[in-house]
């Protein structure tokens, strides 16, 4: 999945898949997510929001099921 570069304190880039609705996140520390069943207006929140590690956090984390791939 291709990733977009982020400004972020805690997270360096942020993919998304419509068709899949899966939402890949890569932190600064290099580990990499996959959250399943994301609505696009998360992802297109998650993008456009002040901090992305506060969204992340409030709307994100804790919401969606999660798969570690590296």
């Amino acid at each position: 999945m291709l990733r977009q570069a982020i400004t972020s304190g805690t997270i360096q880039s942020v993919g998304y898949s419509s068709l899949s609705g899966t939402l890949e996140i890569e932190f600064t520390n290099g580990s990499l997510y996959q959250y399943s069943d994301v609505p696009e207006s998360v992802y297109r929140e998650l993008m456009t929001a002040s901090s992305h590690g506060t969204y992340f956090n409030e709307h994100i984390k804790e919401w969606y099921r999660t798969r570690k791939i590296r």
